[in-house]
Parts: C-alpha cells; structure tokens; sequence
C-alpha cells in the first residue's frame, strides 16, 4: 500500500492527524526533500527507510515503492503542501495503477493557505472578499516546465482577481512586467511570502510594481508565494461584509432580524 500525504506547507504540526498517523505505521516514507520540512521525519517509527526524493528520479521513486510492496510493506510518499498542487503524483498514480499497486491520497494544507494564515495580521487572510474578489487564481509562471498560453500571466491578470503564483520567487521581474501588462495596475497590492509557517517564515507587503526591488532587498528568490489584488488591501472600508452574518439578510437557519 502507498500513501501520498501532504506535509503542510511547513511547521510540522500543520499535517493533518491522518497524515501524522501514517507516518508513525510507514515502513518506507519517500519525502521530497527539497521542501519538506525534515522535523516531520521525527514520527518515523524505528528502521523505517527514509529517502529524499530530491535526489531521485520518478523511476527510482517507483522502484523503491516496488520493493517495499514486494514485502507487503507500506510507503508513505510524502509531498510538500497538498499534493494535488504541482505534486507531480499523477504520473505515479497512473504507474502504481498499471501495475495493480494500491495507494490513496491524504491532502495537507497547501501554501496559499499558510501564506494567508501569515498575513492575517496584515489584512490579507482572505482571499474572497465580497465586493472585492470571489475567486482565487492559483498558477506559476513558465519555466522548464511550461504553460498552456491560454494560461499565460497576461491572460489571467486580465480577470484582476485574487492570485496565488508558485515557483516564481526567481522571475519577479518578469512576473511584474507581465501582471502590468495583463491588466493589473502598478499600484495593486502584492506581497511575498517566504517559506510560509517555518521558523524563518518572511511577509513582504508591497505593490505589483515594487516586487523585483522588494525581493531584492529581502533577499528571497525561491521557496515563496507571490500573492496579488486588492484583498490585500488593509483598509476595512473597501470590502462588503458578508450577508450570513448580516442581520438584515434572512438564511436558511435564522430570520432577518432588522
């Protein structure tokens, strides 16, 4: 049996308790070293097999899951955030489903999520403010792995929505350009946050048009999320408050009240 776990986006009680419960039972836990944080490796009972992912290609990834299953062992494979987001899992779920190897998948908190949670003394805990934005856009900017056009920054930025984009900390210059350019204005609210709930967790607050000095300063040019709109705004007054707590709005559990 395999099961993909997310990690959390850092501090290693930000798993979930299923997730930390199979780490404790994992003959074999495969983690992806370069972003997972090594502390949740401290649940690993004794003689689990630890292996970093980093160092590995998918078809050692495979073969190492194969030779525990051969034993009737079980593999935790373990994934930065939620594995569903830039996790690679699918090419390994359709190999272990070719070969008849059962898995399930544990989701975990993803980092759009710790970055929030982050700035929430900032103002910017919420992504889907009413009156402002009701949808979030999550995404990267190409790099080696490219993006469909239909998806490029320009086209997204074009909506002025709330957006959330990965594995982009290096390319800030060109993500600014290309937000500008899609439709943002310079002046949007922006900010980076580097390494979300670690112990060296950075927030950065600035505007479209100031991040590549921003990132500059702070030195950060990976391991971040870049969030962009107008949620991120502090002042209270430019949202609407939310009709199921409004006591002139009837739901289906109260009555209006006023």
């Amino acid at each position: 049996m395999v099961h993909f776990v997310g990690a959390g986006c850092g501090a290693p009680d930000l798993i979930t308790l299923r997730g930390h419960r199979l780490l404790q039972q994992a003959d074999q836990i495969i983690y992806a070293g370069s972003l997972v944080n090594p502390a949740l490796l401290e649940a690993a009972k004794p003689g689990c097999i630890i292996r970093d992912s980093a160092q590995m290609t998918l078809e050692q990834v495979l073969d190492a899951i194969r030779k525990i299953e051969a034993a009737g062992k079980v593999t935790v494979r373990l994934h930065t955030g939620d594995p569903s987001l830039y996790g690679a899992i699918r090419e390994q779920i359709d190999a272990l489903d070719a070969e008849g190897i059962a898995f399930d998948i544990t989701p975990g908190v993803s980092a759009f999520s710790g970055a929030a949670a982050a700035l929430g003394h900032l103002g910017g805990a919420e992504y889907t403010l009413p009156g402002v934005s009701q949808t979030l856009m999550i995404t990267r900017m190409a790099g080696r792995t490219p993006v469909p056009e239909a998806e490029s920054i320009e086209r997204l930025a074009a909506h002025r929505a709330s957006m959330a984009v990965y594995l982009s900390a290096g390319m800030v210059g060109e993500l600014s350009s290309r937000l500008i350019r899609g439709g943002y204005p310079e002046d949007t609210p922006a900010a980076i946050v580097y390494k979300a709930s670690w112990p060296d967790e950075k927030t950065v607050l600035c505007t479209v048009g100031q991040l590549p000095a921003c990132a500059q300063e702070h030195s950060i040019q990976k391991t971040a999320l870049i969030l962009v709109g107008d949620y991120l705004q502090k002042t209270p007054s430019h949202y609407e408050r939310s009709k199921l707590y409004d006591p002139s709005f009837s739901t289906g559990f109260r009555e209006a009240s006023r």
